[in-house]
């Protein structure tokens, strides 16, 4: 684990591994989630050439709280790491939870950030057109229910929830997700898929609840930039089968980022379309 200083106080750790001379690819965690190797990820983006850069979110791991914060804040931290390694341009993925984060990217480091993708990303909640809750297991009822209500409502729950993921054993996982995992993505939870989750979920809440919370409640409200005026290409992954973000996040996000691919795979769940990372890399930089 490495850590970078920020210009207000604030620690970020964060891995890398790949070529010094490599184009970094900029991974943003899930909900809950954690600066923590991704297998298949890091090996696809070695079979590139590419730089594999795993940050940890303001508040998750050991990377120092930023309460209030919004999911455009992303944009200037990430630009804070790549400065301290010295990488002026980067590719983005965001899985889930980070898939705003990784648009943020895309919106708000135009230029330098040569192309996104969010798989399996989460929609604006109070988006026109968009019903954020319909199609979302029990589990995310409950907490994005509570997110709307706000930090007091919300952070009760986390806390409660947190027990169970700080000692997460893989065996587990499928159960303690409950109504949010979809039948392919109970198939999906093998191998370095379910190692990771595991990992990640027991790192993200290690030291507090406090990522957990600040990204739903950034969830929750003006995300701080427009999809309408990205210019960075964008790449959009969704599966049908998806109870944790479902089909309609996906769609409405083709919708409404500018000039967007929309890669819809029927059939596929939530950590199904984990299966798929290498595709989502390769398309990244077509012909690479």
């Amino acid at each position: 684990m490495e850590f970078v200083q920020l210009a207000d106080g604030r620690k970020l750790e964060y891995l890398i591994e790949g070529p010094a001379d490599g184009v970094p690819l900029v991974f943003h965690h899930g909900t809950p989630g954690a600066a923590v190797r991704f297998a298949p990820l890091a090996e696809s983006a070695a079979r590139h050439g590419l730089r594999l850069v795993s940050p940890g979110r303001a508040g998750y791991g050991a990377s120092t709280p930023l309460p209030g914060r919004s999911i455009a804040d992303v944009a200037a931290d990430t630009a804070a790491l790549l400065d301290a390694i010295g990488a002026d341009r980067f590719y983005s993925i965001g899985m889930s939870g980070g898939g705003p984060h990784s648009l943020a990217c895309a919106a708000l480091l135009p230029g330098r950030c040569i192309a996104a993708a969010s798989v399996a990303g989460v929609g604006p909640a109070n988006a026109d057109g968009l019903d954020f809750m319909v199609g979302m297991g029990e589990e995310n009822l409950a907490e994005f229910g509570a997110a709307f209500k706000g930090r007091d409502a919300l952070e009760p729950l986390l806390e409660a929830e947190s027990s169970g993921l700080a000692s997460a054993a893989p065996a587990d996982l499928a159960a303690a997700f409950g109504d949010l995992v979809s039948e392919v993505d109970k198939a999906a939870m093998t191998g370095p898929i379910l190692d990771w989750l595991a990992a990640s979920c027991r790192r993200s809440v290690a030291e507090s609840i406090a990522g957990w919370r600040d990204d739903d409640l950034a969830f929750v409200k003006d995300w701080g930039f427009r999809l309408d005026q990205i210019t960075t290409p964008v790449a959009i992954w969704q599966g049908d089968q998806d109870r944790m973000v479902p089909a309609d996040h996906g769609h409405w996000l083709a919708a409404h980022v500018s000039g967007c691919t929309f890669h819809f795979l029927p059939g596929e769940g939530h950590l199904s379309l984990l299966n798929s990372i290498d595709q989502v890399v390769a398309d990244l930089g077509p012909g690479w």
